[in-house]
């Protein structure tokens, strides 16, 4: 246990740096993982030596803003926070503190590593890589932790209401029925990191919100961070639409696998637009998962990459597309022949109770 010492002129500059009801005391003490006791005008540090020392420099810093301007802006906090991030990331300790039940997630390999660097240092964030690799679920654990820190107000979770190549019509229920089942992969992230009553509280309160993508036209979200999973199901209007959605102190992550759209083919995808178009641009960081960064069934990586070698040797035209299923005996069936028989016809005399019921009622969902 160590201790460090920071002395300010008066009362007023304490009460500058502690914020409105202790705000800004309460976020100096969960980011720099130290206990802060005021005495007189003079502030006590304690914790381990290198979190105190590296509070000290925190607090150091912020005084002399203070000092030089008589108040202490968000701004300023924010950029001190952010140094004392980066040295803290660039050392051991890479892990996302959701300040849930102690627990805390650390990223999987060098990959995830870089993904939660690029989020906490840029305020776009573009992601693509395959299924399993932890591009949602970090994204999402990195909102909890800056809403916990106070450094958002409000997280948006949006995904496109794409159909994954099955056309499911007409579905029952209200608006929220209907997008629901689009919806959940979102709400299984946020279940797996918090329990189901906090999640309920912050749902029913606003604090998190769940929404299509299509729903998010016209808005302009201030101090809130936004999450488009599946965004390679996105248009380039679409893309532009939401990545101008971002207002004043407001994060975005995108994330998504540009091997799985579900567009049509004449389509082009948003993901793949806005990783060329914005890879050059201040303030964007462009990330790619591999196969070594999926955290799923170990299956699931070499499933990944059976289907990226083939998909390989069709883009060098080395293996041309089949119809043809090649049987145990060597002999080949075209997919024709291998269609189960058609369903033979009831009976002319044959009824049914719903033959003359009424006509099912719901509204198509537009995708």
């Amino acid at each position: 246990m160590s201790e460090g010492r920071i002395q300010f002129r008066n009362h007023e500059d304490v009460r500058s740096l502690f914020g409105t009801r202790d705000k800004n005391l309460r976020r100096l003490r969960d980011v720099l993982h130290i206990d802060v006791v005021l005495r007189g005008d003079e502030l006590h540090l304690h914790g381990d030596h290198a979190q105190v020392a590296l509070g000290t420099k925190v607090f150091a810093e912020l005084k002399s803003v203070i000092e030089r301007t008589g108040v202490l802006e968000e701004d300023d906090l924010d950029r001190a926070l952010g140094h004392a991030t980066v040295v803290t990331t660039t050392g051991h300790d890479d892990t996302i503190d959701v300040f849930h039940k102690a627990r805390k997630i650390r990223p999987m390999g060098a990959g995830q590593q870089g993904y939660i660097q690029a989020i906490r240092e840029n305020d776009l964030t573009i992601c693509a890589g395959p299924a399993g690799s932890g591009k949602t679920y970090l994204a999402v654990a990195m909102a909890i932790n800056a809403l916990r820190l106070e450094q958002v107000r409000k997280i948006v979770l949006v995904r496109p209401a794409v159909e994954a190549g099955e056309r499911l019509g007409f579905l029952p229920g209200d608006m929220l029925a209907k997008v629901n089942p689009f919806l959940r992969p979102l709400l299984d992230a946020l279940g797996d990191i918090l329990d189901f009553e906090q999640v309920q509280k912050y749902l029913d309160k606003d604090v998190i919100e769940i929404i299509p993508l299509a729903f998010m036209r016209g808005r302009t979200l201030n101090n809130t961070f936004m999450i488009l999973d599946e965004a390679q199901n996105t248009t380039i209007t679409q893309m532009m639409m939401f990545l101008t959605r971002m207002g004043h102190h407001s994060k975005i992550v995108v994330a998504g696998d540009a091997t799985q759209t579900d567009l049509p083919d004449n389509i082009e995808s948003g993901l793949v637009d806005a990783i060329r178009r914005l890879r050059h641009v201040k303030g964007v960081a462009s990330i790619e998962l591999a196969g070594e960064d999926i955290v799923r069934h170990p299956l699931v990586r070499r499933i990944v990459a059976a289907y990226d070698a083939d998909r390989h040797e069709r883009a060098n035209g080395s293996r041309p597309r089949s119809n043809h299923v090649r049987h145990s005996n060597g002999t080949a069936a075209s997919a024709e022949t291998l269609q189960s028989p058609a369903p033979v016809a009831p009976p002319a005399s044959a009824s049914s109770d719903t033959d003359n019921g009424p006509p099912a009622t719901g509204e198509q969902i537009s995708t």
